[in-house]
């Protein structure tokens, strides 16, 4: 009997501390799809690259929701890959150093890459 393919879906957050709850869901989402077996990352792009700045996250909390710190660290924890757009930092003069431990910074022909080898890409 062949070995099930592990499905991947991607998500791409676009939004910061500004809309707590967009920027909340892709991880509530993300988190879900790893405890059903689904391999989880995350894009963050635009102003949702704030999400992976050092200190950021102590006080971005969406009602309904755990706080946002507690989704990511979660999220981190389980095995997500959590990719950040290096021209988006660039453009908001976050350094590489910034980014919290295992954001992974990536450009565009990666980005690509994972939307190609993804089962579905949805965008926050």
């Amino acid at each position: 009997m062949a070995e099930k393919e592990t499905e991947k879906i991607l998500y791409i957050a676009t939004h910061g501390g500004e809309d707590p709850e967009r920027a909340s869901l892709p991880f509530v989402l993300a988190n879900a799809a790893i405890a059903m077996d689904v391999e989880a990352a995350v894009v963050l792009q635009g102003a949702a690259v704030f999400l992976a700045k050092k200190g950021y996250l102590q006080h971005v909390h969406a009602a309904g929701f755990s706080p946002l710190k507690d989704l990511i660290d979660m999220f981190l924890e389980l095995g997500g890959r959590l990719l950040v757009c290096i021209p988006c930092i660039q453009e908001r003069q976050i350094d590489e150093s910034d980014l919290i431990e295992n954001a992974v910074p990536t450009a565009g022909g990666n980005l690509t890459l994972e939307i190609l080898s993804a089962n579905a890409t949805l965008v926050y």
